[in-house]
């Protein structure tokens, strides 16, 4: 019995300890390791635009299936309500905000480089 009260007793101890907050302080992250997590959250943020505009664009696909099938089957096919296009946020694309802020000309050189020439008419 005597080793039953020596085990609980050790337990009690030992979920006393790991139940303490530990008080060490982590270093404050390096510029290199900010940048970094500035551009992973930038990466996120960009993965869930994709992920909105996959999802609009499956939506359009079944509510247009299901209008098909109605309009076939005979049924009284309202008009669809009108809801925002599906806007595609296009490749990722990282400015660093020092970069960004530092640099707003050459940033918007680079945006207007990147965008497509209207066809000339001849």
């Amino acid at each position: 019995m005597k080793l039953h009260s020596i085990a609980l007793s050790l337990a009690a101890v030992l979920a006393a300890a790991l139940a303490t907050p530990a008080t060490a302080k982590l270093p404050t992250p390096s510029d290199e390791a900010k940048a970094k997590a500035a551009e992973a959250a930038a990466k996120a943020a960009h993965g869930n635009k994709v992920a909105a505009y996959q999802l609009c664009k499956s939506q359009d696909r079944v509510a247009a299936q299901h209008l098909a099938a109605a309009k076939k089957a005979g049924k009284e096919v309202k008009p669809a309500v009108a809801t925002a296009a599906c806007t595609d946020p296009g490749p990722f694309v990282y400015l660093p905000p020092a970069a960004a802020s530092g640099a707003p000309a050459a940033a918007a050189a680079t945006a207007t480089a990147a965008a497509p020439t209207p066809a000339k008419k001849p």
